[in-house]
């Protein structure tokens, strides 16, 4: 097997990034469109981590920094390549980022539903906080 190899994304990988999220995500978000993904590139382009092997895109995260908060978005492994290490290389990778630009606390937003991703991210040592709730208004 490939040596799984760890970059950020560019603008030219924005559509190959949604078919994938379409097979490794679950749900959809209001900017999971070529316009969201390539403005979340343009505006902070070391934030799309994604891992390959060989050529095959296996899986994604979404490190944001916005200079106060660090927060995950888009943990995704393909599920072939699942259980083989790849969410901890792309955690390792984001968890860097933010020590880098100084952040203290790493926030992931987990679908109730998506119990896979809820064990994925207890496994990496993370903890549900109960005591908060997620305000959501569209805009436009």
């Amino acid at each position: 097997m490939e040596e799984l190899r760890i970059r950020t994304a560019e603008v030219s990988d924005v559509v190959a990034v949604l078919g994938f999220w379409k097979v490794a995500a679950e749900g959809t978000s209001v900017s999971d469109d070529v316009a969201g993904v390539t403005r979340l590139i343009e505006r902070d382009p070391e934030a799309l981590i994604l891992a390959e092997r060989g050529r095959e895109l296996v899986g994604t995260v979404i490190a944001g920094w916005d200079g106060w908060r660090a927060s995950l978005y888009r943990l995704a492994v393909h599920p072939g390549h699942r259980r083989r290490g790849v969410s901890r290389t792309l955690l390792d990778a984001a968890h860097a980022r933010f020590l880098a630009v100084g952040g203290r606390r790493a926030d992931a937003m987990v679908l109730v539903a998506n119990e896979t991703g809820q064990q994925a991210w207890t496994a990496a040592g993370y903890e549900r906080e109960e005591h908060w709730r997620r305000w959501v208004r569209p805009l436009g």
